[in-house]
C-alpha cells in the first residue's frame, strides 16, 4: 500500500470523527481505540482502514467512532487489552492462543476476558537476510548469522514472541546472533543501511518494510527464506497454529521466484464487556465493506465471511456471534460464550 493511502486514510478518519463529534456534540458518543502494531505492517494499515470506515459509517447513526494506534504489536496488545486502555486490538493467532489458555509468558494467567470477533488474514513468516548469508535458502541459514545482528522484532511485540517460537522449534539458539529489537520500518531502514544482516516481518504480504528493502538493495542481494514440510512439522509439534503458504513471483520488486513460508491466523479481538451492540455493529460493518478494506491493503483480499470464524483460539463475542448467526454461519459450540 502506498504511503500516501495511507497518510489520507488517517487522515480521513481523524476528519471523519472530529466533524461527526462536533456535530453531535449534543448527544453521547462512544469512543473506542483498536491497537494494531508498528507502521511497516500489515496491522496498522488495516486497522486505519477498519476504524475509518466503521467511523464513517457508524458515527452519526449509531454515535460510534474508532481510531487506530501503533503498538509494539500482539504483546503490547494484550497488556493493553487487560489493563481496558483499548476495547479491540489484532493480535497473532499464536499469541491469542497463549493468552487464553495461559501458556508461555502466560502461564498460570489466562487471559479470559478476551473475545474473538473474526479471523483476518493470515501472518506470512518473511525471514529476510543479506544474501551472502542464505548459503541453501532455507530458514536453518539463520545459523549463518551466529554473532551477527539480526532484527527479531520489537521487545513487546508478536513477531518477537512468533520468531522465537520458531526459531527454538527447529534448534536454532537465536541468543547466538546480536539480536536488535526493532520494528518493521526501522528494521528495514537497518537492512538497507548494513547495520543488520536480516530481519523478521510476519505480515500479510506484500509488507512494505520488505518491498523497501528489496526496491532498495536489489533482489539479489537479499533472500526470504523458505520452510520446508518438515520444518513445519517440526514447528506445529509445539503450536498447531501454521500453515504452508506461498508468496508468489512479483509480489516484491525483483522477486523472480515463489517463496515458500508458513503462515498464521490474525484475528480481530475484543474485551468481553463492550457492549454487544458495538460490537455487532463492527463486525457487520466490516463485513459489509469488504471492497473498501481490499483498497487499504492487498492482505485484506484473503478476508471473507467463510473463513471468519476459521482458527479462532478463543469464543466469539456475543455480539459478533449474532452476526454472524444472521448470515447463516454454523457456530460451534467451543466459539460460544459462557
Amino acid at each position: 500500500m502506498k504511503f500516501n493511502l495511507l497518510k489520507k486514510l488517517a487522515l480521513t478518519s481523524v476528519i471523519a470523527a472530529s466533524l461527526l463529534t462536533v456535530a453531535n456534540a449534543k448527544k453521547a458518543e462512544q469512543k473506542y481505540v483498536i491497537a494494531t502494531a508498528s507502521t511497516g505492517g500489515t496491522y496498522y494499515p488495516v486497522g486505519v482502514g477498519i476504524a475509518t470506515i466503521a467511523s464513517l459509517k457508524l458515527a452519526k447513526t449509531s454515535k460510534l467512532t474508532f481510531s487506530a494506534i501503533t503498538s509494539a504489536g500482539s504483546n503490547e496488545n494484550v497488556d493493553m487489552l487487560d489493563k481496558g486502555e483499548v476495547n479491540f486490538a489484532i493480535l497473532q493467532g499464536l499469541f491469542g492462543s497463549m493468552a487464553w489458555q495461559g501458556k508461555a509468558k502466560y502461564e498460570g494467567n489466562p487471559k479470559k476476558n478476551l473475545r474473538s470477533i473474526s479471523m483476518l488474514w493470515q501472518n506470512v513468516e518473511q525471514f529476510t537476510i543479506k544474501s551472502d548469508y542464505a548459503k541453501t535458502g532455507n530458514i536453518k541459514d539463520i545459523k549463518n548469522l551466529y554473532n551477527e545482528r539480526f532484527s527479531i522484532g520489537g521487545r513487546s511485540s508478536g513477531s518477537r514472541v512468533s520468531s522465537e517460537t520458531i526459531l527454538g522449534s527447529l534448534g536454532i539458539d537465536y541468543n547466538k546472533m546480536d539480536l536488535q529489537y526493532l520494528g518493521y520500518t526501522p528494521s528495514s531502514t537497518a537492512l538497507q543501511d548494513g547495520k543488520v544482516q536480516g530481519m523478521t516481518t510476519p505480515s500479510g504480504p506484500p509488507t512494505s518494510a520488505v518491498t523497501n528493502a528489496f526496491a532498495s538493495i536489489g533482489n539479489d542481494k537479499i533472500k526470504v527464506l523458505d520452510f520446508s514440510e518438515g520444518d513445519l512439522k517440526t514447528i506445529n509439534s509445539n503450536y498447531p497454529v501454521w500453515t504452508p503458504f506461498t508468496i508468489k513471483v512479483g509480489t516484491y520488486p525483483g522477486q523472480m521466484k515463489d517463496i515458500n513460508t508458513i503462515a498464521q491466523p490474525n484475528l480481530l479481538v475484543v474485551t468481553k464487556d463492550t457492549p454487544e451492540e458495538t460490537v455487532y455493529l463492527l463486525t457487520k460493518t466490516i463485513y459489509e465493506n469488504l471492497p473498501f478494506l481490499n483498497t487499504v491493503h492487498k492482505a485484506t483480499k484473503a478476508m471473507s465471511l467463510e473463513k471468519a470464524i476459521a482458527g479462532l483460539p478463543m469464543p466469539l463475542h456475543p455480539g459478533a456471534a449474532r452476526f454472524y448467526k444472521e448470515k447463516g454461519i454454523n457456530i460451534p459450540s467451543s466459539l460460544l460464550a459462557n
